[in-house]
């Protein structure tokens, strides 16, 4: 067995992950959809025979926690990857087969050198609209999973199934694109790890685990709990009900059981995430507390446990509707994880950040628009939380310690570098959204005043006025529209958020929109976001 030194395995590591940046650029730059093209909505990563994660882009930890499951329903069902020859591609969408939610379609690769299967290539995007009830595949309304669009298990991706996916979407045109970026990536990928047949992968692995073992051994012993409550579930009168989410996170030495019994049961409506997603929150919020140069690979996560109950809000079973679990189900169970460390480790937890990605989908003839948009971050230990970002509450990190007295604008990708960004999107610039799509940004700045108070302040939202220049049917899913994102160590928590319709762009006849619904927008209506603030941090008469 190979037994690198240290500077040889740092060389391994460091170029491997410039494979997974190179699949990254490759996707970007041949995406037709500014969603991916703009948004960077997509993650790349390389993972080992069995289907470890080796590597990975700096990419949507959302997606690159939940990947290895796609990649290991990939590896079932084409016998361990032997059914598969050298230039095949496998599809995927299934949330209950290793996927998230539909939107996001996984492409995975073998790569196979003289007739050794060496490990695999995988990519995720986010792909606008898959079908559905409604433009963007995110019905507000959808109880069942087969109202949200088309799902494909693991199959061999060929021209046929290509034409499947594209005949089955509002904007073709932009899936074809997308799917033969997804395909270029991949190409890249294996292409590349070729050239790595003979390296010491479970050297990488291994030193992934050992990094973690550590980290976890020096934290105290003990069980910590937290809860909190996802709003609603659904824009219907019974649907208006909050759910909750529990967590009991278990220290015991070099180990961590994280435990999500006591949460709701499923719910009739699209807040329910699959296991796969919750697991990912779980380990993104697990990184953000601990030291960040720990490895992002499937050998940090040995020493995880977690206890997702089968048919609960986090680990829920078909035909439930999942299209919001990815979304915002797993913004929660990041809270909770992160409410819970806090007990265990509270210098390194700022208060809760914005909570929710703020989807906002609107479809009409031929286009479909998809975005989420920025909040403010929780305050921390340290300085307050940054303004307009999707991020999620950490003191730990030294790049946040770098931008602590930055205040950033929407769009910002924050953090990115150490992925203690939940969503790590960033915006459409205006100038390329107003090109691409029917719609016009009347405003777009930061909401002052929605940041909660404290010795170090949460960061603020942001207020948007996003006007549509034809009929077009508008899809909203958002959360922290009652509960509010908590503060920490005596700090206020943020403000909540608003969705408003201004018919015609009037203010005089404003209406209050509910957090999640589907509804007919006219021509010249203007459609009013304000999202949620940061909690505070600290008692504001220390500021």
């Amino acid at each position: 067995m190979t037994n690198l030194d240290p500077a040889s395995l740092q060389v391994l590591v460091s170029r491997l992950t410039g494979v997974a940046e190179e699949m990254s650029a490759v996707l970007r730059r041949a995406a037709f959809s500014p969603n991916i093209k703009e948004r960077a909505d997509c993650s790349a990563a390389l993972f080992s025979a069995a289907g470890e994660v080796l590597v990975q882009a700096d990419s949507i930890p959302v997606h690159l926690g939940s990947m290895p499951a796609s990649v290991h329903a990939a590896i079932d069902a084409f016998d361990g990857g032997r059914a598969l020859q050298p230039g095949d591609q496998v599809i995927l969408n299934d949330p209950f087969a290793g996927g998230t939610h539909l939107n996001d379609i996984t492409v995975v690769a073998p790569c196979i050198v003289d007739g050794r299967l060496i490990g695999w290539a995988a990519n995720r995007a986010h792909h606008a609209d898959v079908g559905g009830a409604a433009p963007g595949s995110l019905p507000a309304g959808a109880v069942e999973i087969f109202q949200e669009g088309l799902r494909l298990p693991p199959v061999r991706l060929t021209p046929e199934i290509r034409d499947v996916v594209i005949a089955n979407s509002r904007t073709p045109a932009e899936r074809a694109g997308d799917l033969d970026a997804q395909v270029g990536a991949n190409v890249v990928g294996v292409t590349r790890l070729a050239a790595f047949a003979d390296a010491p992968f479970g050297e990488v692995l291994d030193y992934g685990e050992r990094r973690m073992r550590a980290a976890l051994a020096e934290l105290p012993d003990g069980t910590f709990r937290f809860a909190d409550v996802v709003d609603t579930f659904g824009p219907e009168p019974h649907q208006q009900v909050a759910s909750r989410i529990a967590v009991a996170i278990t220290l015991a030495g070099d180990a961590i059981t994280v435990d999500f019994t006591g949460s709701d049961p499923q719910r009739p409506g699209n807040v329910n995430a699959v296991e796969a997603v919750t697991v990912s929150a779980v380990a993104f919020a697990l990184r953000a507390v601990l030291d960040p140069t720990i490895p992002p690979n499937g050998g940090a996560l040995r020493p995880l446990r977690v206890v997702a109950p089968a048919g609960t809000i986090v680990n829920a079973r078909p035909p439930a509707a999942v299209g919001a679990g990815n979304v915002e189900v797993s913004q929660r169970v990041a809270d909770v994880c992160l409410g819970a460390l806090a007990g265990a480790v509270p210098g390194a937890v700022g208060a809760a950040s914005q909570g929710t990605m703020n989807n906002v989908l609107i479809g009409g003839d031929g286009w479909v628009y998809y975005e989420t948009i920025g909040g403010g971050q929780g305050g921390r230990s340290f300085g307050s939380g940054m303004s307009g970002v999707h991020t999620a509450m950490t003191n730990t990190s030294q790049a946040a310690t770098d931008q602590s007295d930055v205040e950033l604008g929407p769009g910002t990708p924050g953090m990115s570098g150490i992925h203690t960004c939940m969503t790590n999107t960033r915006n459409t610039p205006i100038e390329a959204l107003e090109r691409a799509f029917p719609l016009r940004v009347l405003r777009q700045r930061l909401r002052r005043g929605s940041g909660g108070a404290g010795s170090a302040p949460g960061g603020e939202g942001i207020e948007r006025d996003l006007q549509v220049l034809t009929d077009a049917t508008v899809s909203l899913i958002t959360e922290r529209r009652v509960s509010q994102p908590w503060g920490l160590a005596g700090g206020e928590p943020g403000a909540v958020g608003e969705n408003w319709l201004l018919p015609g762009g009037d203010e005089s006849r404003a209406e209050r929109l509910p957090d999640k619904c589907t509804i007919q927008l006219k021509a010249g209506d203007v459609l009013r976001m304000l999202t949620p603030g940061g909690g505070g941090w600290g008692s504001p008469s220390d500021r």
